[in-house]
């Protein structure tokens, strides 16, 4: 948990249906300061819903707080949270420049803050330009620069990576982890898993409509049934007798041994005390992808089949 103030967002018991359909599930979680939270789910799982029911933008049941308070309670929404809910949120004949000028207005922010968003965001040299010919990946950077304009205390951004390059993403992930290490709240969905565990501190992972994990991204990788520990070794057969009496599970692999269910600090203990030369002790974690994978695998809302045999 954070030690400065209490968890910035708190969204407690959100549910939402859509005729018959349970699409968000009594969802409770907290997204921390100084933190950036990942916010995963297979399509469909309810991701942009939950967003929109923390925002007070869907009815549904359940609250959120922003620092403590409900958002429509504060004087400047726009000075609590940084929303990217949608890329093309704009008029397509008003320039960047115009376009942010207006959301600052609302906002009660300085006019010089404009062009300091537009900068940051990387579009300072299109300020005057309509952005009705912009690609997605300039568009969500426009969003993201309207999303900060207000300097606020946390930002929730739903698949902000969408549509930007590598160059892009890299720029993105290292914008967000320093939004969050002025100790603001920051909560982004994304696809990129690969991208999203470079990223991200703690990850919430839902899957039709459920919370399936709270977590931090370290703890959800080392709890997977994939991690494990390879050793090698010039006494591995006595090795192989202790954990054994350990009752720890191993294979061979690559020359060495993988062992589940422990972390090196145990097998180097266990090695040690018993006199044997350890060359290679490594954690071999499961990738982020293969743990969602594993999490969500009866949360797919369509899944792919073999079609053999199928009609």
């Amino acid at each position: 948990m954070s030690h400065n103030g209490p968890n910035m967002i708190k969204s407690s018991h959100l549910s939402k249906h859509y005729r018959k359909t349970l699409a968000v599930n009594d969802i409770s979680f907290d997204v921390e300061n100084n933190k950036v939270t990942g916010f995963l789910g297979p399509n469909g799982a309810g991701k942009s819903t939950t967003m929109r029911l923390m925002l007070g933008l869907d009815n549904g049941g359940g609250t959120t707080t922003f620092n403590g308070k409900k958002l429509q309670e504060y004087a400047h929404p726009s000075t609590e949270v940084g929303i990217l809910l949608e890329a093309k949120a704009f008029h397509p004949t008003r320039t960047p420049r115009n376009h942010l000028k207006i959301l600052a207005t609302e906002g009660g922010v300085p006019m010089s803050r404009v062009d300091e968003a537009l900068d940051i965001v990387g579009l300072k040299d299109v300020a005057k330009k309509k952005p009705g010919d912009f690609s997605l990946g300039m568009s969500q950077r426009l969003g993201i620069a309207g999303a900060i304009l207000s300097k606020p205390k946390c930002l929730l951004l739903d698949e902000p990576a969408n549509g930007l390059d590598p160059e892009g993403i890299v720029w993105l992930r290292n914008f967000l982890k320093n939004y969050a290490d002025e100790g603001n709240a920051v909560f982004v969905s994304s696809h990129l898993l690969s991208e999203m565990s470079l990223m991200a501190d703690n990850v919430i992972v839902i899957g039709k409509g459920k919370l399936i994990a709270s977590t931090s991204i370290k703890k959800l990788i080392a709890g997977n049934a994939k991690s494990s520990v390879f050793v090698r070794s010039t006494g591995l057969s006595k090795l192989e007798g202790i954990l054994k009496t350990k009752s720890l599970a191993f294979e061979k692999a690559d020359g060495g041994i993988e062992i589940s269910g422990a972390d090196t600090d145990e097998i180097g203990r266990l090695a040690f005390s018993a006199g044997i030369p350890i060359l290679e002790l490594a954690n071999r974690n499961a990738s982020l992808e293969d743990v969602f994978l594993e999490l969500t695998e009866n949360s797919e809302e369509f899944q792919a089949h073999d079609q053999k045999g199928k009609k």
